[in-house]
C-alpha cells in the first residue's frame, strides 16, 4: 500500500511549495489595477536574495504576465517600471533562469521598453538587459538582430550615469567578433564612450575602459583610431597611463594595460614607446606578484604574454624586471599550506581556480623564451621547471595541456636546451602520449614540438624513432588540417636527414607512395615545400638514391615533371631541381633523367631562367650527370653536347652572379679534363 502512497504525498509537498507563489501569480491578474502594482511590488520584495521563490514564480507562469504588463500602453510608469525591476531581479537567480527569461523573449520586449521616454523605466529596462546580456547563457546575437537598436543605445548614453554604466556594459559583454567591433565602431562607439573616461562616477569610467578594451583587441582599425582620441585636451593613451598609477584600484590598472597591450599589438602604438616599456610592461608585472588575487595574476600574466609575444626586445626586458621569471614560479605552488588565505570562500574558489594558474605560468613562459637563449636558460633553471612541465603535459584540464605544450615548444627551440634539460627529463615520453588522443589544438603544438626533437643534434631522436613514431607521423599527414600535415611531414623530413637506410625505407613503406605523391600536389605551399623537403632528404647518398628511384622511379619523375609545369613559386621549383640534382649523383638513378628529353629540355629551360637559384639549381643537375669520374660519363657528355649544353655552360661562365659562374666553370671543366 505505501507504494500508492507515494506519488499523492509527491503531489502534495509540491503544491504546497507552489501554493506560497501562487498568490503572487494570481494577483497580477487583478482587474483593479491598484491591487496589480502593489502585487508586482510585494512580488519584488518576495524574491530579492530568494531562488527557490524565483524558479517557482518562472515555473508558475510570472514571466509572460510581467512581459504583458511591461509592454501595454495602458499601464502606468510606475507599474512598467515595477515589472523591469522583478523581471532583473528574476534574471539575477540561476542560469536556467536566464534561459526561461531568454525563451519568453523578453530581449526584445525590453528594447522596445527603451523607446517610452520615462527614464526611470528606461533605466530599470537597461538594468534588466545588463543582467540577462552578461549571463554566459544569454546568446549575444540577439542584440544585433534588430539594426536600429545600437544607434537607439549611443543615443541614450547621454541621459544619466546608470544608462552610461548599464549600456556600456551591455556593450562590453555583448562585443565578441570582429563584425561586432565594426558595428559598434561603425556607430559612434569611440565618440560616445571615450568622454566617459573622466566620469565623476568610478563604475562609469570602469565599464567604459572594459569597453575599449574589447573593442581594440586584435582590431587595427579602432586601434589606429584610439591613439587620435582627445578626452578633454589628454591622448587617450595617456588617460590609460594615468589610470594604471599605483593609486588606482586593481581592476583598473589591469583593464588600462589591457587597452594598451591590444593597441600596441594591433599595431597602433611602438613596441618601444615609454607607454609600454616603462607603463604598461611594468604594470603587468606587478600584476604577477603573490600579493595580487588569483584572477587578478592569471589575467596579469595572459596580458603580459600576449603584449611581448612577437618582440624580442620586450621580452628580455620582461625577463629582467622585479625577478619575474622566479616569480611565475610561485603560480605552481598556489594555495600553499602557508598561504594567507583566511577567508574560507576564497580558499575554495581558489582551490577550483588553480589551474588557470598554471596555465597563465606556462603561457608567459612560452612567450618570454621563445627568442632569446639566455632567457631559456633561466626558465629551464627555476626550481623544478621541467618537471613542471612533464606533469603539465597529463593535467586533466585540456588548457593546461595546451600551455604546458606550448611553453615546451618555445624551449624546444633551443640546441643547448634539446641536448640538456629535454634529454635528462626524457620529455619526449610525455609529449608521445600526448600525440595519442588529444584535439587539433594540442596536436598542432605537440607534432611542432616533435620536430624539433627530431633534428639530428637532439639526443631525443633515437628513443622516438624507437618508440614507433613513424606510423603516427603518418597518420598526421592525412589530416584535414593544413597545420597537422605541415608538422607530420615536417617531422619525416627532420627525421630522414642523414638517416640510415632501415629508417628511409620505413618512412617510404609507412607513408606509401599514393600519400607521398598526394602530398605532392598539396594545395598547401607549406605541405608542398615540406615534402619536397622529405623527398630530397631521402634521396640522398648513391646507395639509398638508387635503391628508392629503382622502386618508385617513375613516380617521382612524374611529379617532378608536373611541378616544373605547373603554376608553383620560385621556392618549389628550387627545391625540385635539387631533388633531380641529388638523382643525377646516383649511380644508376641518373639514367632516369638521360633517357628522358624532355626533362632534359626543362632542365636547360630553367638553366636560362631569370631567377639566378632556378639557374643554379639546374647547372647543378647537369654538372652531376657529366661528372668526369663516373660510368659512362662520355656517352651522358656527347649526347648533353648535341643537345646545346655546353653553349649554355659557356654563357653562364660569363653571368654577374659569383655562384653561377663558379658552377658554370666546374662543370666546363668536366668537358676539358
Amino acid at each position: 500500500m505505501a507504494c500508492l502512497l507515494e506519488a499523492p504525498l509527491r503531489i502534495s509537498v509540491l503544491s504546497e511549495v507552489t501554493a506560497t507563489s501562487r498568490h503572487y501569480v494570481d494577483r497580477l491578474f487583478d482587474p483593479d489595477p491598484q491591487k496589480v502594482l502593489q502585487g508586482v511590488i510585494d512580488m519584488k520584495n518576495a524574491v530579492i536574495g530568494n531562488n527557490k521563490q524565483k524558479a517557482n514564480l518562472i515555473v508558475l507562469g510570472a514571466v509572460p504576465r510581467l512581459l504583458y504588463l511591461l509592454q501595454q500602453g495602458s499601464s502606468t510608469p510606475e507599474l512598467r517600471t515595477e515589472c523591469a525591476v522583478v523581471l532583473g531581479s528574476l534574471a539575477m537567480g540561476t542560469e536556467n533562469n536566464i534561459k526561461s527569461l531568454v525563451d519568453c523573449h523578453i530581449i526584445p520586449a525590453l528594447l522596445q521598453g527603451l523607446l517610452c521616454p520615462d527614464l526611470t523605466f528606461i533605466e530599470a529596462c537597461l538594468r534588466c538587459l545588463r543582467t540577462v546580456f552578461i549571463s554566459p547563457v544569454t546568446p549575444v546575437q540577439l542584440l544585433y538582430t534588430d539594426p536600429t537598436v545600437i544607434p537607439h543605445l549611443m543615443s541614450l548614453m547621454s541621459r544619466s550615469q546608470r544608462t552610461q554604466e548599464y549600456i556600456t556594459q551591455i556593450f562590453s559583454h555583448c562585443c565578441k567578433t570582429p563584425e561586432h567591433q565594426t558595428v559598434l565602431f561603425n556607430h559612434g562607439a569611440i565618440q560616445n564612450i571615450a568622454p566617459l573616461l573622466i566620469s565623476p562616477s568610478y563604475k562609469v569610467r570602469m565599464q567604459a575602459l572594459k569597453c575599449f578594451s574589447v573593442l581594440a583587441y586584435e582590431n587595427t582599425q579602432v586601434s589606429m583610431t584610439l591613439v587620435n582620441v582627445l578626452v578633454d585636451g589628454e591622448l587617450l593613451s595617456q588617460v590609460f597611463v594615468r589610470m594604471m598609477q599605483r593609486d588606482q584600484p586593481i581592476e583598473m590598472q589591469l583593464t588600462a594595460a589591457k587597452c594598451l597591450t591590444y593597441m600596441c599589438r594591433a599595431g597602433a602604438i611602438r613596441t618601444d614607446d615609454g607607454c609600454i616599456v616603462l607603463k604598461t610592461l611594468p604594470c603587468l608585472v606587478r600584476m604577477c606578484s603573490k600579493e595580487r588575487l588569483l584572477e587578478e595574476r592569471v589575467e596579469g600574466a595572459e596580458t603580459l604574454a600576449y603584449l611581448m609575444e612577437p618582440d624580442v626586445e620586450l621580452q628580455r626586458i620582461a625577463s629582467t624586471t622585479d625577478h619575474l621569471v622566479a616569480m611565475l614560479a610561485d603560480y605552481f605552488k598556489y594555495p600553499s599550506s602557508v598561504s594567507a588565505i583566511t577567508d574560507i570562500k576564497r580558499l575554495d574558489h581558489d582551490l577550483k581556480h588553480a589551474h588557470e594558474l598554471r596555465q597563465a605560468a606556462f603561457k608567459l613562459y612560452a612567450s618570454l623564451g621563445s627568442n632569446d637563449e639566455d632567457i631559456r636558460k633561466k626558465i629551464t633553471e627555476t626550481e623544478n621547471m621541467m618537471d613542471r612541465i612533464v606533469s603539465g603535459l597529463s593535467e586533466s584540464s585540456i588548457k593546461v595541456r595546451l600551455a604546458a605544450v606550448r611553453c615546451l615548444h618555445s624551449l624546444s627551440r633551443s640546441v643547448q636546451q634539446l641536448r640538456t634539460s629535454f634529454h635528462d627529463h626524457a620529455v619526449w615520453k610525455p609529449l608521445m602520449k600526448l600525440l595519442q588522443n588529444a584535439p587539433d589544438e594540442v596536436l598542432v603544438m605537440a607534432s611542432s614540438t616533435l620536430c624539433n626533437l627530431l633534428l639530428e643534434f637532439s639526443p631525443s631522436k633515437e628513443p622516438i624513432l624507437e618508440s614507433g613514431v613513424i606510423e603516427l607521423l603518418c597518420s598526421l599527414t592525412q589530416s584535414d588540417s593544413p597545420a597537422l600535415r605541415v608538422n607530420g611531414i615536417w617531422a619525416l623530413m627532420n627525421m630522414a636527414f642523414q638517416a640510415d637506410q632501415k629508417v628511409k625505407v620505413e618512412i617510404v613503406r609507412s607513408l606509401g607512395t599514393e600519400q607521398l605523391f598526394r602530398l605532392l600536389s598539396d594545395p598547401d605551399t607549406n605541405v608542398l615545400m615540406k615534402t619536397l623537403g622529405l623527398l630530397r632528404n631521402l634521396l640522398s647518398t648513391r646507395p639509398h638514391i638508387d635503391q628508392i628511384m629503382s622502386s618508385h622511379g617513375k613516380q617521382i619523375m612524374q611529379a617532378v615533371t608536373l611541378i616544373l609545369e605547373g603554376e608553383h613559386s620560385i621556392e618549389v621549383k628550387e627545391q625540385t631541381l635539387c631533388i633531380l640534382a641529388n638523382i643525377a649523383d646516383g649511380n644508376t638513378a641518373k639514367e632516369l633523367i638521360m633517357t628522358n628529353d624532355d626533362m632534359l629540355q626543362k632542365i636547360k629551360y630553367y638553366m636560362g631562367h631569370s631567377n639566378v637559384k632556378l639557374q643554379l639549381a639546374a647547372t647543378f643537375c647537369i654538372s652531376n650527370l657529366i661528372w668526369n669520374e663516373e660510368d659512362g660519363s662520355q656517352e651522358r657528355q656527347d649526347k648533353l653536347r648535341e643537345m646545346g649544353f655546353v653553349d649554355i655552360l659557356h654563357k653562364l661562365t660569363q653571368a654577374s652572379d659569383p655562384n653561377l659562374c663558379d658552377r658554370a666553370k666546374t662543370a666546363m671543366q668536366q668537358y676539358l679534363a
